[in-house]
């Protein structure tokens, strides 16, 4: 029990630790997955590829729409009717008959075939019984939604890997410049040293101009550092949508992300999770539903429609005016000139080209996985060889610097001794974020969690 309340502290204040240096870069990952705008687009596009799902849905309800039309004309063709020729003999046989004049003698007709001051307002519902093309369509819509949220989730992937590479760069560069500083601050030094020996008759005036030399260039390497620095800072930034000098939060601890090499180094994968595959699966399948709609032309396509409305000329409204119109429309290919039958060998060679598509993407992600993984493992002994020899030059540059007090070793053996030093101590920092972008990749190319931003 007393070890237990020994090591609790403890415990407690490496997952502080770990919570925190999680925060930092966890922080940036979820502020990327909200405000950048190459995501965004991405999310109009499924929002769209829903919509347009659901438009195609909607051909398989009825539709109403309010159709009038108003048509007046006088003149042009014309009809007679010889109405007068016709009753006039009848109605005064009639008359002389009855004794009375009841039955009036009445006029031919001309009538214009252009209506006069004719309306036709109706009500049209229509509705499709048999299309076998809204199915397949139906489908295909179905089937872009889905790649349209494979999308999403494959682009958040790669913005994953974008930050975190363009974050650990950052780091690297600014480790970068602070190495120098401290390489500037050796040079400095042992310029100091030689003017004071300078003074007191034990040293060489081209050793002071070598010290300058060395001083100016080791500047000159600080600058680019710099550079580097405000370039990665610049992108880490642009990939957030946040102005590019925003600060960036430099308090990363790597030697909580280290572990996770080993896990990432060991761990297994299934091609069959990539988000890419899937989007080739479901485009085999919308190739499939374009074979199968080409090979069931066919089919014949039934509607039917309803029409409530009225009629009338001159603006008359009344029981007579009323009507309704009731009708059921067929429509069946006979002959198209093959047409239909090329159509279905071109769809047959489409779904042909995206099997092989999918095949030779899966190739390529399995090419992709193998060399992240390998990248990772040589990064990893990089890191661990530069390690080595940062401390072979330390404790080369702390020898040298002491003969050299002593009088043993010459000022051109400090130069070289302070040149190593630096170029170890550069190449543990570049080896060292090198692990963590090699480990980044492989996150990518292996890991395929959900991404939960």
């Amino acid at each position: 029990m007393k070890t237990i309340l020994k090591i609790f502290p403890v415990i407690l204040l490496l997952l502080s630790i770990n919570l925190e240096a999680q925060t930092v870069l966890d922080k940036y990952l979820k502020e990327g997955m909200e405000n950048n705008i190459v995501l965004q687009q991405k999310k109009i596009s499924y929002e769209k590829a829903i919509y347009s799902f659901k438009i195609a849905t909607s051909y398989f309800f009825p539709s109403i729409n309010l159709n009038a039309s108003y048509t007046s004309g006088e003149g042009g063709r014309s009809i007679s009717l010889p109405v007068g020729d016709l009753m006039n003999p009848v109605y005064q046989t009639l008359n002389q008959l009855t004794g009375s004049n009841a039955f009036p003698q009445i006029n031919n007709v001309n009538e214009n075939l252009f209506p006069n001051k004719f309306y036709d307002v109706k009500f049209r519902t229509s509705l499709p019984l048999i299309n076998s093309d809204l199915i397949f369509n139906r489908n295909i819509k179905s089937e872009q939604s889905q790649i349209a949220e494979y999308e999403i989730e494959m682009y958040k992937r790669e913005l994953v890997k974008e930050i975190k590479t363009a974050y650990f760069n950052y780091l690297s560069a600014e480790a970068a410049a602070n190495i120098y500083d401290n390489a500037l601050s050796l040079a400095n030094e042992g310029k100091r040293v030689n003017e004071s020996l300078l003074k007191n008759g034990s040293g060489l005036p081209v050793y002071v101009l070598r010290s300058e030399s060395e001083i100016e260039n080791i500047k000159t390497q600080k600058t680019e550092a710099q550079n580097q620095s405000l370039n990665a800072k610049s992108y880490f930034n642009f990939l957030l949508n946040r102005k590019l000098e925003t600060p960036i939060d430099s308090d990363f601890s790597f030697e909580n992300e280290i572990a996770k090499v080993s896990a990432n180094l060991s761990t297994e994968y299934s091609l069959s999770k990539r988000e890419e595959l899937m989007m080739l699966q479901k485009g085999i399948s919308i190739s499939q539903s374009v074979v199968d709609m080409n090979k069931y032309y066919w089919i014949p396509k039934v509607s039917a429609f309803l029409d409530l409305g009225a009629q009338d000329q001159k603006w008359k409204y009344n029981s007579k005016s009323q009507y309704h119109l009731f009708g059921i429309q067929l429509d069946v290919p006979i002959f198209e000139s093959f047409r239909n039958y090329y159509k279905i060998e071109e769809s047959e060679l489409e779904l042909k080209n995206a099997g092989l598509n999918r095949q030779l993407v899966s190739n390529q992600l399995q090419l992709s996985a193998s060399v992240a993984t390998n990248g990772l493992t040589t990064a990893n002994q990089n890191y661990q060889s530069s390690l080595k020899q940062f401390e072979v030059a330390r404790s080369y540059h702390n020898l040298v610097m002491k003969g050299y007090q002593e009088g043993v070793n010459t000022f051109l053996e400090t130069i070289d001794a302070r040149t190593q030093l630096l170029n170890s101590e550069l190449l543990v920092n570049i080896n060292k974020y090198k692990i963590m972008i090699a480990s980044a990749n492989c996150e990518r190319e292996k890991i395929f969690n959900k991404i939960d931003y």
